[in-house]
């Protein structure tokens, strides 16, 4: 039999032949159809990259019902997505069969994904179902054989199912206070609607609660299709109604595949690349792409649904967003929002500070989530993605944005993993500058530490003087000149915990004395908590980037600075695989003890520019992502953490990167393409042009920034803002000459950016 489909995308990159259709001519490439929503399906130990179909940093967001690509069968169709690759709600299963039940495992084939359209043939190619979506609706389209009868199942996890004429609705439960709401109708009218009990239709009950409750429609005999459309909501059936009524007016599902498609390509088109090879394009759009998926936008008709307080609030124009992981996405998923989507980056930072007063607490968020802060890893960097937008220039309630910050820090427990009132461990950092490391005789005693998170004294101290380190940038912006000096203080804390023997990071006890014996690679139990946190001690040796020029102090200048650097990516394992993974699972695409899989290593290569030797960071740019990023099933190293770390490719593929946010200065990598031209939030364009760029020329021979000379290895924000043009004329072999000189190092918190020999 041949199902419907639709002929627009068959030509389409990941498109060809969805359901059993015919390919049409192709036409020439879109950003949109560089797009590969499998990349990284296959994890290379821990969560893989799920191939999410969305609209940009839309509430409604879903992905087969499977572990990963290497799944045999589906749970289900798939409704909404409520948490970053973690969780989703409701379940629909088209059916033909005897004994109804709530979730009908398929096997599957002939799946097709872009962003905005989903297609797959289920139960050895009985059926097939097609679906395109809105931002708060979907649409399916399920085709079937006529040989049995027809079923649709709903069902809810953990909440209420309800019937009406020609419509399910329902809600399940998320946490204590947060539901998400479904309202679901069908095209088709169904001869038997009711409440699934015992394998059957039982229609004269049309409500139940509880789990894995579900309602079904029984459609004529002989039915080959049905088309579904649903809404979603945080704020009630009746708004996840009008959401459908607002997004959809009929059934197209050809029509909505293509607005979403449109919107995609815009979203996309804010960057064009030049050159590179398919590949590379396919990488960097698939990239641009995953830093759209967080975080969401929960606005519904001007309301929003707050789990920060269980309440619905008027979004008064400003919309509300979450589902944010700071930890992760301060580093460049905000920083890349801030050049080509300033307003939305405005916004998000507004939301933060409604969630702080909405807590009640007035502390600034670290980890938001659909059900609130779960105040997951460590340190509150939701201070860093304020003091970089205030020094772009982005409209942020400065004011209100330190004290939420400030009381972030010192109010709440320092301690990862938790939301609790700061206790004696955080009055020990404010008198000594850093968290004590239990000795191994010594057992835990500050009730706010997490069981397996630990303290984490290592990352918490270097993170924290970071954070400081930001909040002193706001102060200093407010004119709050004497607390600006005293946050810019204690962001040296980190020196505290520096070794001079060792020229690592080191725990040190209450008392002032280094934990010995000690082994950097291996150290305090799993994922090394006791001490850093998900990263060995080589990894935390370069999580300074507020001060790498103090950093390059302590380790005794620029030689002995890039020695650490060289030895990093060359250090060998010190076990074997099984055993370094077995207690470092997060510390994934090695390249010696460097991990590109972990975010704070992301700024690592770009180190080499602070102290004169910018062509390494050059290679080391190109080196990272020829191995580790590529248009394949494993090819992200790592747990995508919805731009987390994908953002730095799409960066370090144009050709600069921002290692230290608060700081209005870019570092110049290698870009990968020829030309690349962005545009910003102003509509101005910064053009970056890299003659002759292949992948043997990626070394800088000369740059021109603005028509000007060039030679220095870094640019400031007030460099693009205005739109621009970077020329690098590359090579095939390092200009040691260009960007080396003392005075091209890029800016850091230190007074002096020159360092000695």
């Amino acid at each position: 039999m041949k199902f419907n489909h639709l002929s627009a995308f068959v030509a389409l990159a990941l498109m060809l032949g969805a359901c059993n259709g015919t390919p049409q001519d192709t036409p020439e490439k879109a950003p949109i159809d560089y797009v590969n929503p499998y990349i990284g399906n296959v994890s290379h130990l821990l969560v893989p990259t799920y191939p999410t179909i969305h609209l940009p940093n839309s509430m409604l967001r879903v992905y087969p019902e499977r572990a990963d690509y290497t799944s045999e069968l589906l749970n289900g169709l798939p409704v909404i997505v409520t948490n970053h690759r973690e969780c989703s709600a409701f379940n629909l299963n088209p059916y033909q069969g005897d004994s109804l039940r709530p979730v009908v495992t398929y096997n599957y084939d002939n799946e097709r994904i872009t962003p905005y359209y989903y297609s797959v043939e289920l139960d050895d190619n009985r059926m097939c179902a097609e679906y395109a979506l809105s931002h708060q609706s979907a649409l399916y389209h399920i085709t079937f054989e006529a040989d049995k009868p027809v079923y649709i199942i709903i069902n809810s996890g953990n909440g209420a199912i309800r019937t009406g004429e020609n419509f399910i609705c329902g809600h399940q439960k998320l946490s204590d206070n947060t539901k998400i709401y479904l309202y679901i109708e069908a095209q088709e009218k169904p001869i038997e609607t009711g409440i699934v009990e015992a394998g059957i239709i039982e229609g004269a009950k049309d409500h139940a609660e509880g789990k894995q409750v579900c309602a079904a429609w029984r459609f004529a005999d002989g039915t080959t299709s049905v088309s579904l459309r649903y809404g979603i909501s945080f704020i009630s059936e009746e708004q996840a109604e009008k959401n459908l009524r607002r997004e959809q007016k009929d059934y197209n599902l050809e029509a909505l595949a293509e607005t979403g498609r449109d919107i995609w390509n815009k979203a996309l088109s804010r960057i064009r690349v030049e050159g590179g090879t398919e590949d590379e394009r396919t990488v960097f759009y698939s990239s641009l792409y995953r830093t759209f998926e967080r975080p969401i936008c929960m606005s519904e008709d001007g309301r929003y649904f707050s789990a920060f307080d269980g309440q619905v609030h008027e979004d008064e124009g400003t919309p509300f967003y979450t589902d944010d992981w700071i930890w992760d996405t301060y580093r460049a998923a905000h920083p890349l929002r801030a050049l080509i989507d300033r307003q939305k980056e405005e916004n998000i930072i507004a939301s933060y500070l409604r969630m702080a007063e909405q807590m009640g607490t007035m502390w600034m968020p670290t980890f938001p989530e659909t059900t609130g802060d779960t105040r997951r890893m460590n340190s509150n960097h939701a201070v860093a993605t304020v003091a970089d937008a205030l020094a772009k220039g982005l409209n942020v309630d400065a004011d209100k944005a330190y004290e939420a910050c400030r009381r972030g820090m010192e109010e709440k427990t320092l301690a990862p993993w938790s939301g609790k009132p700061a206790g004696w461990l955080d009055a020990f950092y404010r008198d000594n500058g850093y968290i004590p490391a239990l000795r191994p005789d010594e057992k835990e005693t500050d009730p706010n530490v997490h069981s397996f998170e630990n303290r984490q004294p290592v990352a918490v101290t270097l993170g924290t003087s970071y954070d400081q380190w930001c909040l002193s940038r706001i102060a200093a912006a407010l004119g709050k000149t004497e607390k600006a000096e005293h946050y810019l203080q204690c962001s040296y804390n980190y020196r505290h915990l520096f070794n001079p023997e060792t020229g690592f990071f080191h725990p040190k006890d209450k008392d002032g004395r280094w934990i010995t014996p000690f082994d950097y690679r291996f150290p305090g139990g799993m994922g090394a908590r006791e001490y850093y946190g998900e990263n060995n001690g080589w990894v935390y040796r370069w999580d300074v980037p507020h001060n790498v020029a103090d950093l390059i102090s302590l380790m005794g200048g620029n030689r002995q600075f890039t020695a650490n650097l060289d030895q990093t990516f060359s250090e060998p394992l010190g076990r074997n695989k099984y055993a370094f993974y077995a207690q470092l699972p997060d510390h994934t695409g090695n390249v010696g003890q460097f991990s590109m899989a972990n975010e704070p290593s992301l700024h690592v290569p770009y180190l080499y520019n602070y102290a004169g030797q910018p062509w390494k960071t050059q290679k080391r740019i190109r080196q990272m992502l020829r191995t580790w990023f590529r248009n394949d099933l494993m090819g992200i190293p790592g747990d995508e953490d919805g731009g987390g770390m994908t953002s730095f490719v799409v960066f370090s593929s144009l050709g600069f990167y921002p290692v230290t946010p608060g700081l209005p200065a870019y570092n110049i990598g290698s870009p990968l393409f020829t030309r690349a031209c962005i545009t910003l939030s102003n509509g101005k364009v910064f053009e970056i042009e890299a003659q002759g760029a292949s992948d043997e020329n990626k070394y800088i021979q000369s740059a021109m920034l603005n028509g000007q000379e060039w030679n220095k290895p870094w640019f400031s924000h007030d460099d693009l803002k205005e739109g621009g043009k970077l020329v690098l004329v590359m090579g095939n072999r390092p200009n040691k000459t260009w960007g080396s000189s003392a005075e091209a190092v890029p800016p850091s918190a230190g007074k002096s950016n020159k360092q000695p020999d």
